[in-house]
């Protein structure tokens, strides 16, 4: 499985090989916030997703279309499976929609980051997911802990 923790440790391996005079101070900023997100990976935490990625003819000029075949209460998938994610549009308002300099690796971390750090509750997809998280955000919170609680048993 690919998680945040797994990429930092690889990186570290690589910063080893470097000299410390090299590494930029932005490297270092984006590892200190790389490893925040490592000690708290947000609700989805340990959670097993599966994906469906179909990879059309026109594929570098058109983004592939990904599925997620997880039953899941997330704000930016629907419970069809439908993705919001704009690096998998191929028209993007903010400007960082899909661009033929693009790989499947993107798409991964892309995915992966729905998880950690860019899960919107401001632009759902699934509206009543996100409405239940920002009314109910304590229980949430409740549970989430009393998930982090027995799994750990």
């Amino acid at each position: 499985m690919l998680t945040l923790a797994s990429k930092l440790k690889r990186d570290d391996g690589l910063k080893g090989s470097r000299t410390a005079a090299t590494a930029s101070d932005s490297t270092r900023r984006v590892s200190v916030r790389d490893k925040l997100l490592v000690k708290d990976e947000g609700y989805y935490q340990g959670g097993k997703f599966q994906f469906e990625t179909e990879v059309p003819d026109a594929y570098n000029m058109v983004p592939p279309k990904v599925k997620c075949l997880t039953k899941i209460w997330h704000p930016n998938i629907t419970e069809t499976g439908e993705i919001c994610l704009s690096l998998l549009r191929e028209h993007s308002i903010d400007g960082t929609g899909w661009a033929p300099t693009r790989t499947l690796k993107d798409v991964v971390w892309g995915l992966n980051s729905l998880f950690t750090d860019l899960l919107n509750f401001d632009d759902p997809l699934n509206i009543e997911a996100a409405e239940h998280h920002l009314r109910d955000k304590v229980s949430q919170e409740q549970a989430y802990s009393r998930l982090m609680y027995l799994s750990q048993r």
